[in-house]
C-alpha cells in the first residue's frame, strides 16, 4: 500500500455569533482522526482559511470532553508545532492528496460554509473522484458546492451532521447563523441521524459524513477504508 495523504481543513472563525463568546473546531474531532490516520501511516497536511493556529473551541478543552485522542493530543508537541502552522487553503491543491478530512467545531458554520476556496476544493475533489470526509458542524462545508450539472452535492445523498436537537441541547439555536440538519435537508440531501451523542456516520459515494463529536472516528475509519479498497 502507497502512503496515503491527507488533507484536513480546519475553520479559522472564532468568535460564537454576536456573543462574545469564543468557538472555533473541536479538539475531539480534529484529534481523533489525526492519529487514526497518523497510526495507519498516512502523511497529514492541515490547512485553514487564514493559515497559522486556528482556534480551538474552549468548551471542547473542558475536562468532560476529554479522551484517549484528545489526551494523546495535549502532550504531541509536534502535533502542536503543525497546527500552529497550517497552510493556507487558498494555496492548497487537491492534485496533491488522496482525501480530504473536514473535522467540526461551530466555527466551520462561519467560515468554511461560504468560504470559495473551500468549496472549489470540495468540488475538485470529488471531480476528481476522490473521497471528502465530514463530521459534526463541518459537514456545513459540503452546502455550497456543487458538481458539473450546477446541483448541490449532498442533493439527492445520504449525509450526517449536527442535529436540530443536539443544537438545541447545547443552547445554541438561536446563536448559530443556520441549523445544520434544516439546510442540508433544503438542498436535497437524504438527511440521516441517529440519537443525540450516538457516534453515527454514512458514506454515499465519495461523501462520508458524522453526525457528532463521537462520530470522528468513525468517519476516519470509513475514510481510510475506502482510501485503502
Amino acid at each position: 500500500m502507497s502512503t496515503k495523504k491527507i488533507l484536513m481543513v480546519l475553520t479559522s472563525h472564532e468568535f460564537l455569533g454576536n456573543t462574545g463568546e469564543k468557538t472555533g473546531f473541536w479538539v475531539e474531532e480534529f484529534a481523533a482522526p489525526y492519529y487514526l490516520f497518523k497510526d495507519a501511516g498516512a502523511v497529514i497536511t492541515l490547512a485553514s482559511p487564514a493559515g497559522g493556529q486556528p482556534p480551538i473551541d474552549p468548551k471542547s478543552e473542558l475536562a468532560d470532553f476529554q479522551t484517549e485522542a484528545t489526551k494523546r493530543f495535549d502532550s504531541d508537541i509536534a502535533a502542536h508545532l503543525q497546527l500552529a502552522h497550517t497552510e493556507i487553503l487558498a494555496t492548497i491543491n487537491q492534485a496533491d492528496y488522496d482525501a480530504v478530512f473536514y473535522p467540526g467545531g461551530h466555527g466551520p458554520l462561519w467560515d468554511l460554509t461560504k468560504d470559495s476556496d473551500s468549496i472549489r476544493l470540495i468540488e475538485a475533489f470529488l471531480n476528481a473522484d476522490k473521497a471528502v470526509a465530514t463530521v459534526c458542524h463541518a459537514t456545513a462545508a459540503l452546502l455550497n458546492a456543487k458538481n458539473s450539472s450546477d446541483e448541490f452535492i449532498v442533493k439527492d445523498k445520504v449525509v450526517a451532521g449536527f442535529s436540530n436537537s443536539e443544537e438545541d441541547a447545547v443552547q445554541l439555536t438561536d446563536i448559530v447563523p443556520f441549523l445544520l440538519e434544516d439546510e442540508l435537508i433544503k438542498r436535497g440531501a437524504e438527511y440521516q441521524k441517529v440519537a443525540d451523542w450516538h457516534a453515527f456516520a454514512v458514506q454515499d459515494g465519495l461523501i462520508i459524513s458524522g453526525q457528532n463529536p463521537a462520530s470522528s472516528e468513525l468517519v476516519a475509519q470509513k475514510l481510510l477504508n475506502h482510501l485503502n479498497a
